[in-house]
């Protein structure tokens, strides 16, 4: 019986070593990989959903590299999410420590290398057009905070809403009443269907987003 209700979200297993981050590493082996002349049902799920990604991204952005990388982060953060579904497993997305490292870094390689190569550019963004003089200082200001929150708001948004769902599985399955067992059934499977489709959701969120923050690279 958990004696807290965020217990579920702590990483502590023993003194020694921590195995529920193991599933960081376990993820591996549930990435189809082409072993055959002919694809596997996993692996063509696998292109069409990396297909349907690069598309979207494509309408925002178009450099190869960039995206190669985009869409590997998109099927990690999916694949942990969908692993954090499993019972008695661990969501390492529900820690901030682990979303930021995704998408901290990325922010940062790009801006570096904006700001190193196409300062003028850049210099540009922080100043929308037809800004009164006036108010040209206040803007700059606030143009460039929301550029400096923007892998905080990244982080936070993918652990808050794993956790959300999390929590309220959570609550349901602590009801230990039995007359009302059929109904927290139904309840339960209802909120694993929302669930999936949150993983899928919040992995193609964060991936637009720094596609996004990408497109302004000049």
């Amino acid at each position: 019986m958990m004696t807290n209700l965020f217990s579920s979200f702590d990483p502590s297993t023993t003194f020694i070593i921590q195995l529920n981050w193991i599933s960081l590493i376990l993820i591996f082996l549930f990435i189809p990989n082409k072993m055959w002349l002919l694809e596997s049902r996993n692996s063509m799920t696998k292109l069409i959903i990396l297909n349907f990604i690069e598309k979207e991204m494509n309408f925002i952005y178009f450099n190869k590299q960039i995206i190669n990388t985009l869409k590997s982060i998109f099927l990690l953060i999916l694949i942990i999410n969908l692993m954090g579904l499993i019972p008695f497993t661990f969501t390492p997305t529900s820690h901030l420590s682990i979303s930021m490292a995704m998408g901290l870094p990325l922010w940062i390689a790009f801006m570096t290398f904006s700001w190193m190569n196409f300062s003028n550019t850049m210099f540009t963004h922080l100043l929308p057009m037809n800004t009164p003089p006036l108010i040209a200082p206040l803007m700059v200001l606030i143009e460039s905070l929301s550029n400096i929150i923007r892998p905080i708001s990244l982080s936070v948004r993918l652990t808050a809403n794993m956790i959300a769902g999390h929590l309220l599985m959570t609550l349901l399955g602590n009801i230990n009443k039995i007359n009302l067992m059929p109904m927290i059934l139904i309840l339960q499977m209802i909120l694993l269907s929302f669930e999936i489709s949150v993983a899928f959701i919040q992995a193609y969120v964060f991936t637009i987003l720094l596609t996004m923050y990408s497109s302004e690279i000049p």
